[in-house]
């Protein structure tokens, strides 16, 4: 009896959803052209993959039905400019708000700033070993690794470069520069981006003796 009655209810439920469905294609067809709004909206002219940069060449603009389903989708290609994809997006899927992320919201998270082949890795530094915490995220160092000699044992102190021109992809917990205005907080990390047997050697190192940093200047010369 009891799964006659669920029978019944399904097939009364199918007649309803039938009933409503042919309604609502009755009612588009019935629509006529002339007050069926359109709109333009961007759409991803290919597919985009996550954490992808999205870049100009990669928009298309489309005329769309006025749905609801586009309004909150960004239309104005500046808006997306320096965004990057927060998931993979498909060719021809809006760019809704929550699946784009622009320049300075990226920078809050180090492990979007770290390139393809690359790792980070951080070291412990003071005043001195951080060109007196003059060091600033994204500039370039070198890494000196200086080993104490010991009298007993008759060695001498000695020093070496050990890695060249990394980049800075953080210091402390800062992973962009500071600007005028800005209050100057002291840091004892920094973070940098080394290829990963670069960073195999820089943790060895830093457990054997004395990590410091030298900075590169910025000045573009001939």
């Amino acid at each position: 009896m009891k799964s006659k009655i669920i029978m019944l209810l399904a097939i009364v439920m199918g007649l309803i959803t039938t009933f409503l469905f042919y309604n609502y294609v009755s009612n588009i067809k019935g629509t006529p052209a002339s007050e069926m709004k359109t709109i333009e909206t961007l759409v991803a002219a290919r597919d985009i993959k996550k954490n992808e940069l999205i870049s100009q060449d990669m928009l298309e603009m489309v005329q769309v039905m006025d749905n609801g389903l586009y309004s909150n989708a960004i239309r104005d290609s500046a808006n997306l400019n320096g965004k990057y994809a927060l998931a993979d997006i498909a060719k021809g899927e809006p760019f809704l708000p929550h699946r784009v992320l622009g320049t300075q919201e990226e920078k809050l998270f180090v492990s979007r700033k770290i390139e393809e082949g690359y790792r980070g890795v951080s070291i412990g530094v003071n005043h001195v070993q951080s060109v007196s915490n003059l060091i600033e995220p994204e500039d370039y160092v070198d890494v000196i690794f200086t080993k104490l000699g010991e009298r007993d044992l008759g060695t001498v102190t000695a020093s070496k470069i050990l890695v060249e021109r990394a980049r800075v992809l953080a210091v402390g917990r800062r992973m962009v520069e500071t600007v005028e205005g800005d209050l100057v907080v002291e840091y004892s990390s920094a973070t940098l981006e080394l290829k990963s047997p670069e960073t195999v050697k820089l943790v060895n190192a830093a457990n054997d003796g004395i990590l410091t940093l030298t900075l590169h200047s910025r000045i573009k010369t001939e």
